[in-house]
């Protein structure tokens, strides 16, 4: 049940606030009766709904005499509030990020190898959105087939944002996909590289024939594999991320001469006629 507590009142508060509501105009002495709120502490409640705007005083009277904001005037300056120190909390959470990501980003990083899987759809596209925004050279991103368990559509601009973070950092992207997946892809996810990637001097897409299965490779010392399901081969069953520099070199060999012979794709051809 909402209360306005909710909104930064006290408990003495509210019930002060709300028993002005039913009196009307009255005293601090008469307000503690009508309230429960202790006479020892009525004038510093009172005070308080004052610097929030929540009710008016009439100094003139004595005893002075005290009235309640309107109802919807008073909820809009407690929620008024709330925007306030929301926005404060905000800046200052930023600042904290700002801080900790300039220490955290001189630490030393792994070395060696190091490897982590996600199962299931969701996770693996976790996964693979995070990886990719940890590029800071280049991206290579190998896709032969589609899975059906995903939505291109929602993971297609997931992916898109990412690359143009990327972009925006400075990293060289090559995408190198097959003809069939080029084919299969929604003419909305095509729009969104025509309009967003096409003419980044960093981008480039190409095309190739007999292109099998799913990889990332990321500044040329991390693999992020999709893994088929061995039950089902047209299904995502996972994504495995390896942390390995001869590994990544080993890829890499074996990328570029299919990248070297691949076809550029000209992404315009998936405008509308």
């Amino acid at each position: 049940m909402a209360s306005l507590r909710d909104l930064g009142l006290s408990e003495y508060e509210a019930r002060a606030y709300r028993s002005l509501l039913r009196t009307g105009a009255t005293t601090a002495k008469e307000l503690s009766r009508a309230s429960d709120v202790p006479m020892g502490r009525i004038y510093d409640v009172l005070n308080s709904l004052e610097q929030h705007s929540l009710v008016r005083s009439q100094a003139a009277s004595r005893p002075k005499k005290y009235v309640a904001v309107e109802p919807d005037a008073a909820l809009d300056r407690l929620l008024e509030t709330k925007h306030r120190e929301l926005e404060e909390k905000a800046e200052q959470y930023q600042a904290v990020v700002d801080d900790l990501t300039d220490e955290l980003e001189t630490a030393e990083p792994v070395q060696g190898q190091f490897w982590t899987a996600a199962v299931g759809m969701e996770e693996s596209v976790d996964l693979l959105l995070e990886r990719l925004s940890a590029a800071d050279s280049s991206l290579v991103i190998v896709a032969g087939t589609l899975s059906p368990q995903f939505d291109i559509g929602r993971v297609g601009e997931l992916i898109t944002e990412e690359l143009e973070a990327a972009l925006d950092r400075g990293v060289n992207v090559s995408v190198l996909m097959s003809p069939d997946l080029v084919a299969s892809l929604p003419k909305t996810v095509g729009k969104r590289y025509v309009t967003r990637l096409e003419n980044h001097p960093q981008f480039e897409v190409r095309t190739t024939e007999q292109l099998s299965g799913t990889f990332n490779l990321i500044d040329d010392v991390e693999v992020c594999i999709e893994v088929p399901n061995p039950l089902d081969p047209g299904e995502a069953f996972a994504m495995i991320d390896l942390k390995d520099a001869e590994f990544a070199t080993d890829i890499r060999e074996m990328f570029d001469p299919r990248w070297d012979e691949a076809e550029p794709l000209t992404l315009s051809s998936f405008s509308d006629d």
